[in-house]
């Protein structure tokens, strides 16, 4: 999946739309929920693949999915925010991991840009 977006928290946020889409989550969205999140990692490309692979963790644990985050603080190395989402009933796809293969996180003129290959 190419990813881009015109700040480092766009890429992210869009980035977990692209996820939670590819999952094709099941059920109703009638309720909400939230998650609190923090990830730190050594770089911004291992940042954005740690962060989506514990927000698959929770989905998968919690049956939630969660197509939304609110960042209180987003560097290049660690980040801080709430999930938004919706209890479900299952997922129509079975995503195992998101893998660093081809994942590079970088920006060229104003653009934030990586590609993200899921393990399905």
């Amino acid at each position: 999946m190419r990813v881009s977006g015109a700040t480092l928290q766009d890429l992210f946020a869009d980035a977990l739309r692209g996820l939670i889409d590819v999952m094709k989550p099941e059920g109703p969205e009638a309720d909400r929920v939230h998650s609190e999140i923090r990830v730190v990692a050594p770089d911004v490309t291992a940042l954005l693949v740690d962060f989506l692979n514990e927000v698959l963790t929770r989905c998968h644990i919690r049956r939630e999915a969660y197509p939304r985050v609110v960042f209180s603080s987003l560097t290049g190395t660690a980040l801080e925010g709430q999930l938004e989402g919706h209890p479900v009933a299952g997922f129509g796809e079975d995503v195992k991991a998101v893998t660093y293969h081809e994942a590079e996180v970088r920006e060229r003129d104003g653009v934030w840009s990586t590609i993200l290959v899921f393990d399905i």
